[in-house]
């Protein structure tokens, strides 16, 4: 009987390429460089290398210089020799068409940019047919300035002289269509298709939304991996997919919560990302409509992100592009349980950094910059919850009052003997 031999299925590799500017300095550089090993980790790569250089900006021919893809492609060869060959380059930010092409032709491996990764990650995650749609329409934005790299035989199909010893085949002469622009033909007929479709899922969207009764809609919001369905699934008692991965959540979910005797509509959203492309953004737009329709919003910070500041500009910004920037809104700080701090000596004269700011500094600082308007949770460990609820039940309670002033019957507590309290 022949014996199966099982193979363990190796992870690719993946290098990590990115730039120090007069803009970005090389702490700045780092962390984004750990946000693409992160997303490169969700992909199902391994991040084995990191290459940065300083340059005044990229190079609009190979990004990086000459030099330094030198030194690139070097390291490639030796890892092929070691017979441990390098799967992929990703870059930190997004490549032209020359540039992937001329990468391509110098280091003979597969070429990545952030909008790419950050799109493969979107096709993986995607579930409904709403999600694939979007994330299939963002793919082909993406591809159509690219397409010249996707062939090399760009010739003529069937086009050449009439009579004669001209090139083409019988009955197909003349002036002929290129390969190049047969699939920018197709691609953009597909982006046509795509659009339609999204079109006809929105017109089910707002029916949807609109028999939702006269209920509070409460959006969260926030960076991608910050705990929003952690928080999601304790308030509503669902169980919405969650993971310390980036873009767990490509679908939005919207469930009904009933907080003492207020009923509401909680909706959990895609999370937000730094570099993150306006035709991404475009292409998620029914998504984001539950954000743009929501009465509250709920943004949820990562507080034990080193960059957290960060983080919530990045929010911020996509919320002013949504138009969303005037909302009601809260912030909720998450992960108060892995928040870490480095006690400074008492000889240590040198200036306190962020890393030596213990986090009861940090709350009284954010409440008082944010008038009270925020609360610090562990949405893991449960701490502080309570009092999220009781919060969050006040603040709907005042949205609803304003928004359906005659259906406040609902919000009178009634006590053992039928009386009012």
């Amino acid at each position: 009987m022949k014996e199966f031999v099982i193979s363990e299925v190796k992870a690719e590799t993946a290098i990590l390429v990115g730039l120090i500017t007069n803009t970005q300095s090389e702490a700045k550089t780092k962390e984004y460089l750990d946000e693409l090993e992160f997303l490169a980790d969700t992909a199902g790569a391994v991040t084995v290398k990191r290459f940065t250089q300083k340059a005044n900006g990229p190079s609009s021919v190979t990004y990086v210089g000459k030099g330094k893809l030198e030194e690139i492609r070097e390291y490639i060869e030796m890892c092929a020799e070691n017979e441990d060959p390098i799967g992929m380059v990703i870059f930190d930010d997004e490549l032209s068409a020359k540039q992937i092409r001329n990468i391509e032709n110098e280091l003979k491996v597969k070429i990545l940019d952030r909008t790419s990764l950050i799109l493969d990650i979107f096709a993986m995650r995607a579930q409904t047919a709403n999600a694939k749609t979007q994330v299939e329409l963002a793919q082909h934005r993406y591809m159509l300035p690219r397409l010249q790299r996707l062939w090399t035989h760009l010739e003529r199909q069937g086009g050449g002289s009439g009579s004669g010893g001209g090139k083409g085949s019988v009955g197909l002469r003349g002036p002929g269509e290129t390969q190049l622009e047969m699939d920018r033909r197709i691609i953009l007929q597909r982006i046509t298709l795509l659009k339609q479709r999204l079109v006809e899922i929105d017109k089910q969207k707002v029916t949807q939304r609109k028999n939702r009764g006269r209920m509070i809609r409460v959006a969260l919001v926030g960076y991608t991996n910050v705990g929003k369905s952690t928080i999601m699934n304790l308030l509503s008692k669902s169980e919405v997919f969650a993971e310390n991965k980036l873009f767990a959540t490509l679908d939005t979910t919207v469930r009904k919560v009933v907080v003492d005797n207020l009923p509401f509509l909680l909706a959990d959203t895609v999370g937000f990302i730094r570099k993150l492309p306006t035709d991404l953004v475009d292409s998620f737009k029914s998504t984001l409509d539950e954000v743009r329709e929501a009465d509250l919003l709920v943004h949820v910070v990562d507080i034990s992100h080193p960059d957290f500041e960060e983080q919530i500009r990045v929010v911020d910004n996509t919320l002013k592009e949504l138009g969303c920037s005037d909302k009601p809104s809260m912030i909720i700080f998450n992960k108060i349980d892995n928040y870490h701090w480095i006690e400074k000596e008492n000889d240590d004269l040198t200036p306190a950094t962020k890393e030596n700011i213990p986090l009861e500094e940090l709350e009284r600082t954010w409440m008082a910059r944010l008038n009270d308007n925020c609360l610090f949770i562990s949405a893991k460990d449960k701490c502080n919850i309570e009092t999220f609820r009781k919060t969050l039940y006040t603040r709907v309670r005042e949205l609803h009052v304003q928004k359906y002033p005659y259906n406040d019957f609902l919000f009178y507590d009634y006590d053992a003997e039928g009386e009012m309290v």
